[in-house]
């Protein structure tokens, strides 16, 4: 490994039985890219270290970037095969190569620099044109580019000193033509119009402007940022249908009342209109309205220990369509990153998610990608890994997923995201800023990354427009953006901020230029990523992660102090002035001075025109018989299953989730509603959020009046299937549209859609109180479909939540309905109904609820009847109309016995049955086959099943590292040896009357909170500390002060999460390199011998204590580096806990068999108890439990496995639903060896598990039934107090 250069390069690769990443590109490239003479593709990581000796750089090799047991070090590339190298572009932010950095630097003391590149290497006959097809499907120019194969001499990058900002010489003497000339050579969103404001603005000032100044106006004035296209004043709407033309008049007698005739007719005056109206109705009385617009924002009382307290609820809706669509994985990513931010801006604590996503048919052939587009299928794949992968990091729950798909998403993806946060009231201070007041920007630093992103969100685009795109898509980074909730989660440090922004569109320009009206920026204190950034750059970049605060000069000392202790960078970087003018500085010179009344301006005065054509009709033809009719429903793309997509998101992080996305025995019924518990530090509480969306993209083509109306009425409907309480729901909506231009008609479809909004609006007296607008869903004459979502928001009793999955056999089930006039509900009717769902609720009539969407009341009862495995016999009376019609505003019911239905249109559907088949007329189809067309429609782009798919668990000698493809392993252990004293009951230590629980958190972990509330419910005293990585000095005074209290502490409790995110390619290796260096070892090693402690960890956590060897062995061994060290196998003759190394055959924990993360419920059973975690669990019981990881599959040698369960050291196993191990990826969700879920030392007082027991609580998972009581967190607290 030595060099000639300073530059240390090597190779890592995973060993044969851990390539799924390779195999499944193998396949994808040969089935999918159709490279048929493709025979094999293998994957290395390529590692470029520069700045630390070749000592450490061994040192490291095992333990930061490689695993002796599941990776090998090739040495070099190959030359039998075709090479071809990638790497992030400049600037973009690489979490691998950032997390082996820090990695580096905790275990040497100092930080080198890494750059990293992924090597494919591909094998067999490949002709020029197969490359040049690999190429393009690997290489996004967007994001990445090939990367070099010859050696670096150096990483340090060449940053060339920037230029001053230029001034525009000339600018004021240009005609209308340079103007139009103009917005072409700078790639302006700015139309002439604006530029001759400008112009104007310019001359009157005496001079020309800087290039920042026209860059700063261009992102001010975007659409993004502006929403011009919604403020453009319509001067003429047009309307054929005499149904919108009543709802336009009711629209202008509004204006009337309000007192607002004198204002220009525009799409945002009709966006707002119905809130204003109903706020003068008395309606809207829990609305909080404020100068600082974050987020939607409503008044509750929360229920807390049984006494009302005053909180704030907030929500918010964000778009990343234009991001995704050029770069699946960081637009995705950032799109929910950016959603976080906004309600985080209002000091709410973010704890629920929603994704609602559009795209076209992603099972098409490649190549049928329009040219300058990516695959459908690429997009919708890497999406979903971006948005999930960001989410799960940053420890949101995403408690509803769903994909809609219409081939008018070919013109532009759509990525929205939805989130619920909350905050006590009193923990919120907005004031406006006074001349002197600070503002801090806090987070992380600033690069190129992002630069231009308002300007090119606004805009419609072309083929040649894309491949320019690439500093537009930032580069999310999760763990920061976790470290900032912690921060804001503060009352200390939310109640010094006045005002805050998020660095969403615009950056500094836009972030720290809305907070006040006079502002004087430093641009030169800005933190930077690198070097090299002009000012213009410094302005607009829209690098993540970051957020803008006003504090009184006063309060900065203690505001930034508080920022330490989290690990957040917090910098002054401007202050509040006198004057109402924007000013930033860099390099002493101000290279923009813009009064605030100029910039406020907008721009010129937009104007169009509207006509609204008679809607097209939207019939939904019935099948001529049941059973054809119900194989189409369920196998539609519309309809079919989205468990594969869902179940990588995490839904239960953060202990407060009530409905899981699939509900019942079998986890397969869909909820239609996300609920979750409000947030508690402590303390219990009944209070929830309930969150729903509506839309349908067919009938909002054929009508948008008819499709915004029904958007609104579906996401009411859904959350009164929930159990809602709608006295205090109130809606968001989100307006995607083609670019209107100059069209009338294009004009007409947003107005319609908006008409038909506010008439759902002011029909059920519910208000949109705020919403997002994105108008260039446009694509070289193709347009997405007229697209308004409504976000239907409330908060309600989490005991009254009810669940859409029929409970049980023999349930009558019947339709409710209102009266219709044409596609719409008659709104009395409407109410009524409304009315009568919640009466049913109230009086606990209804067992489960669900309201018809796509495949009408069929696809509704076979959703219900999923989750138990049920049947169901629809009644004589019932019709194929009935059945397969797309009404909206109905519910599916079942009822409890002898239940009377009011006034309101009542069919009685039928019973169910639980005979596992549908029955209607004599027609029969059994579940089994529509469950298979219903799971089989998207498996192919979303598995849920691995290729080899083993259900049964039979007996292997088979090595884990050479079992054949499709083998099973062993996972019917022998049970525990009789023990010996003391093995079989741990002595305590001396009695404790409240133990101590010491929960560190390092950058990634996102599970502390429940964690501690899960020590502190058991009796016990949770302590949380933060390892601070800001730099290698306070990463070493983070260990020394954990090994302080420690000391201190009578128990470790390590938390889930992602440690560093879970990079550099393997989870918890930042924990284990931090669990090593030596003042915390020798705390961990007093705890344990010395003072008779306890150590847990759960999933992240069980992972950083089996890659450090206190799982299984009972004490931290060093990895062995297979290079310098025997390659044989270990000691067996001594146990498994006598080994002095962890070598390649120890047991480690690595990625999941099916190559995903897993999100679900497992059932655990105890097969040994023999520790103080599980005193009050007996053998054989079983458990259910969340879990949510990507790397949960414990590898372990037969053998070995074999006599660990005969000491009692493996704790539980996956089980079936008889109890039986599996290895069932069903219930084996990781294919761990033997089934094994959690393992415990030899002397049982370390404990480390995958699932989260700690996630539990009342009133959770009410949909998924199951014995949660694992006890563990009380068994501990017990064993230290003495209690039985």
């Amino acid at each position: 490994m030595m060099h000639r250069f300073l530059v240390h390069r090597f190779y890592v690769e995973k060993k044969a039985p851990f390539q799924q990443e390779a195999a499944s590109l193998h396949a994808e490239l040969r089935d999918v890219l159709g490279v048929a003479s493709l025979e094999r593709v293998r994957i290395l990581n390529r590692y470029d270290v520069e700045g630390i000796d070749t000592k450490t750089l061994l040192a490291c090799r095992y333990t930061v970037f490689a695993e002796p047991q599941t990776d090998y070090l090739p040495y070099g590339v190959p030359e039998d095969a075709h090479v071809l190298a990638v790497e992030y572009l400049p600037g973009q932010y690489d979490q691998r190569a950032d997390a082996a950095e820090q990695c580096v630097a905790l275990l040497s003391g100092r930080r080198p620099i890494v750059r990293t590149a992924r090597v494919y290497l591909l094998y067999g006959t490949l002709s020029d044109r197969d490359l040049a097809a690999v190429r393009k499907h690997l290489v996004n120019p967007v994001e990445c580019r090939e990367a070099q194969l010859e050696e670096y001499e150096t990483l340090a990058a060449a940053h060339p000193q920037p230029g001053p900002v230029p001034v525009l010489e000339g600018f004021r003497e240009l005609d209308d033509a340079g103007l139009a000339a103009f917005v072409e050579e700078y790639g302006l969103s700015l139309t002439p119009d604006d530029l001759r404001c400008c112009r104007a603005h310019f001359r009157a000032e005496g001079r020309d402007p800087t290039l920042t100044e026209i860059r700063v106006l261009d992102t001010y004035w975007s659409d993004h940022c502006r929403h011009s296209t919604f403020h453009t004043e319509l001067d003429s709407v047009d309307i054929e249908d005499d149904r919108i033309r009543s709802a336009w008049e009711r629209y202008l007698a509004l204006r009337r009342e309000l007192g607002r005739t004198d204002r220009p007719v525009t799409l945002m005056d009709l966006a707002t209109i119905g809130a204003r109206a109903l706020k003068k109705r008395g309606l809207l009385t829990h609305w909080v309205e404020s100068e600082e617009v974050n987020a939607c924002t409503v008044r509750t009382s929360a229920d807390i220990d049984g006494q009302l307290r005053p909180w704030l609820l907030l929500f918010k809706n964000e778009t990343h369509n234009h991001p995704t669509e050029i770069e699946p994985f960081g637009g995705a990513a950032t799109c929910i990153g950016g959603a976080i931010r906004d309600p985080l801006s209002g000091r709410g604590y973010v704890y629920q998610a929603m994704r609602v996503t559009g795209a076209a048919d992603p099972r098409r052939p490649l190549s049928e990608t329009l040219p300058g587009k990516l695959p459908q299928r690429t997009i919708v794949t890497a999406a979903a890994a971006g948005y999930s992968a960001y989410g799960n990091q940053v420890g949101l729950p995403a408690g509803l997923v769903d994909e809609l798909y219409h081939d008018g998403y070919v013109a532009k993806r759509m990525e929205v995201g939805a989130v619920v946060a909350a905050v006590p009231e009193d923990h919120v201070r907005r004031e406006r800023p006074e001349p002197g007041d600070r503002v801090l920007l806090l987070g992380g630093r600033t690069g190129r990354d992002g630069c231009g992103g308002a300007t090119g969100s606004s805009r419609a685009h072309t083929a040649r427009s894309l491949e320019l795109c690439g500093a537009e898509v930032q580069k999310g980074n999760a763990p920061e953006e976790r470290k900032l909730q912690r921060l804001f989660r503060s009352p200390d440090f939310s109640r010094l901020v006045k005002r805050c922004n998020d660095f969403g569109a615009g950056g500094v320009s836009v972030a720290v230029g809305e907070l006040a009206d006079g502002l004087e920026v430093d641009l030169d204190s800005v933190p930077l990523k690198y070097a090299g950034l002009d000012g213009t750059e410094i302005a607009i970049s829209e690098s993540q992660e970051r957020m803008a605060a006003v504090v009184a000069e006063a309060d900065v000392e203690r505001a930034v102090a508080l920022a330490a202790v989290e690990g957040v960078s917090a910098t002054v970087i401007a202050k509040v002035s006198e004057e109402d003018r924007l000013v930033l500085s860099w390099r002493g010179e101000r290279i923009v001075d813009l009064p605030r009344s100029f910039i406020q301006s907008n721009g010129a005065a937009r104007h169009a025109r509207a006509f609204v054509p008679i809607p097209r009709d939207c019939t939904t033809p019935v099948p001529s018989g049941f059973a054809e009719g119900l194989r189409s429903v369920v196998s539609d793309l519309n309809v079919c299953s989205r468990r594969g997509l869902c179940e990588r998101f995490d839904s239960t992080v953060g202990g407060n989730t009530i409905l899981m996305p699939f509900g019942g025995g079998r986890q397969r019924t869909p909820i239609q509603a996300m609920a979750a518990k409000i947030p508690l530090p402590e303390g219990e509480t009944t209070t929830c959020s309930v969150m729903a969306w509506g839309f349908d993209p067919f009938r909002s083509s054929a009508s948008p009046y008819d499709g915004a109306y029904l958007a609104v009425v579906e996401s009411v409907c859904r959350l009164a299937a929930a159990g809602a309480d709608l006295a205090a729901c109130a809606l968001s909506f989100q307006e995607y549209f083609g670019r209107p231009g100059n069209d009338p008609r294009r004009w007409g479809q947003p107005a319609a859609a908006l008409l038909g909004a506010l008439a759902a609006q002011l029909d059920l007296g519910i208000a949109a109180i705020g919403g997002k607008d994105s108008m260039s869903g446009s694509f070289e004459g193709l347009d997405v479909p007229p697209t308004l979502i409504s976000f239907a928001v409330t908060t309600s009793d989490a005991r009254r939540i009810v669940s859409p999955e029929f409970k049980g056999a023999g349930s009558r089930v019947v339709l409710l309905r209102p009266r219709y006039e044409g596609a719409l509900p008659e709104p009395e009717s409407m109410r009524v109904l409304l009315e009568e769902v919640k009466r049913l609720n109230a009086s606990g009539a209804i067992r489960a609820a669900f309201t018809p969407t796509f495949g009408g009341v069929a696809a509704a009862v076979f959703k219900m009847a999923l989750g138990n495995g049920l049947g169901f016999a629809f009644a004589d009376g019932v019709s194929l109309a009935d059945l397969f019609g797309a009404e909206r505003g109905t519910f599916v019911l079942e009822l409890e016995d002898g239940v009377e239905i009011g006034n309101t249109n009542c069919i009685e559907l039928g019973h169910t049955r639980s005979e596992p088949e549908f029955s209607w007329h004599g027609e029969r189809v059994a579940l089994d086959d529509l469950e298979a067309a219903y799971d089989g429609a998207l498996e192919d782009i979303y598995p849920t099943r691995c290729r080899e798919a083993p259900t049964r668990c039979r007996e292997t000698s088979t090595r884990h590292h050479e079992i054949a493809e499709g083998q099973e392993e062993d996972c019917v252990l022998p049970a525990p040896s009789p023990a010996p004293e003391p093995h079989a009951r741990v002595a305590p230590p001396v009695g404790s009357a409240r133990p101590r629980f010491l929960i560190p958190v390092f950058p990634g972990t996102n599970c502390e909170y429940e964690s501690a509330r899960a020590v502190e419910r058991a009796g016990g005293r949770a302590e949380v500390l933060v390892v601070n990585a800001l730099s290698a000095e306070a990463m070493r005074a983070s260990a020394d002060r954990f090994a302080e209290r420690l000391s201190a502490s009578q128990a470790l409790l390590l938390p889930g999460g992602f440690s560093n995110g879970d990079e550099p390619d393997g989870s918890g290796k930042f924990i284990a390199i931090f669990l090593r260096s030596p003042a915390v070892r020798g705390a961990v090693e007093a705890l344990l011998e010395a003072r008779g402690g306890l150590i847990c960890g759960i999933c992240n956590g069980f992972q950083a204590l089996v890659k450090t060897g206190l799982l299984p062995y009972g004490r931290i061994l060093d990895p062995e580096d297979p290079i310098k060290e025997p390659k044989g196998p270990g000691d067996k003759s001594d146990g498994p806990d006598k080994r002095d190394r962890l070598d390649r055959n120890a047991p480690t924990l690595t990625f999941n068999t099916i190559g995903r993360h897993q999100s679900r419920m497992v059932r655990t059973r105890v097969l040994s108890n023999r520790s103080p975690w599980l005193r009050r669990v007996r053998e054989g019981d079983v458990h259910t439990m969340p879990i949510s990881h990507g790397e949960g599959r414990f590898v372990c040698e037969p053998e070995l496995l074999r006599r660990l369960a005969e000491a009692g050291q493996v704790a539980t196993q996956y089980v079936d639903p008889e109890g039986r191990p599996t290895m069932d990826i069903r219930y084996n969700p990781n294919g761990s060896a033997g089934a094994v879920e959690g393992l415990l030392s030899p002397d049982g007082r370390v404990f480390g598990r995958m699932g989260h027991a700690e996630r539990v609580g009342p009133y959770l998972y009410r949909n998924v039934e199951g014995n949660y009581g694992t006890e563990m967190f009380e068994s501990a607290v017990e064993f230290f107090t003495g209690g039985k």
